[in-house]
């Protein structure tokens, strides 16, 4: 009995490490089509009929984890000269990759799609323009840069 037993506990303990270690590696949940992808709940409230850009200054700063399962991703207020409205910008590993990091009180320019979140208006991030600096986040439909062979900046 033992001589079967082993061998299938050894399975199991290999293949809940797997999955631990998976999980845990951001490129295999998180890029392309993952729970970050184009096609995610997140991502599909992108709309380009309502894209719009609003200039402002970061007046928060937070991490967030918009669906269960995710990575953190980046949320900012934004103060425009008519609102303070909330910003969903993407996954942070995105921002950190490309060394393109906000701070409160960055003066900002963000062209994205308005929608709603929670009853609340937001803005859905596509690009990002701080200065001379700029970082694209969604192509002119939405779908996320880091979502697979597109250029990311």
């Amino acid at each position: 009995m033992n001589r079967i037993m082993f061998p299938i506990a050894l399975l199991l303990i290999i293949n809940i490490i797997f999955t631990v270690y998976s999980f845990a590696q951001e490129g295999m949940v998180n890029r392309g089509g993952g729970v970050w992808g184009p096609k995610s709940s997140y991502n599909i409230n992108y709309n380009p009929a309502s894209v719009e850009t609003i200039k402002g200054e970061v007046v928060s700063l937070n991490k967030i984890s918009p669906m269960k399962g995710m990575s953190y991703g980046i949320h900012i207020m934004l103060k425009t000269n008519k609102e303070k409205v909330s910003v969903y910008l993407g996954p942070a590993w995105y921002f950190n990759n490309n060394k393109f990091f906000i701070k409160v009180k960055d003066k900002i320019e963000i062209k994205g799609s308005r929608t709603t979140y929670d009853g609340k208006p937001a803005i859905i991030a596509g690009e990002i323009k701080r200065g001379e600096e700029t970082i694209k986040i969604r192509d002119e439909n939405g779908y996320p840069v880091w979502g697979g062979g597109r250029k990311n900046k």
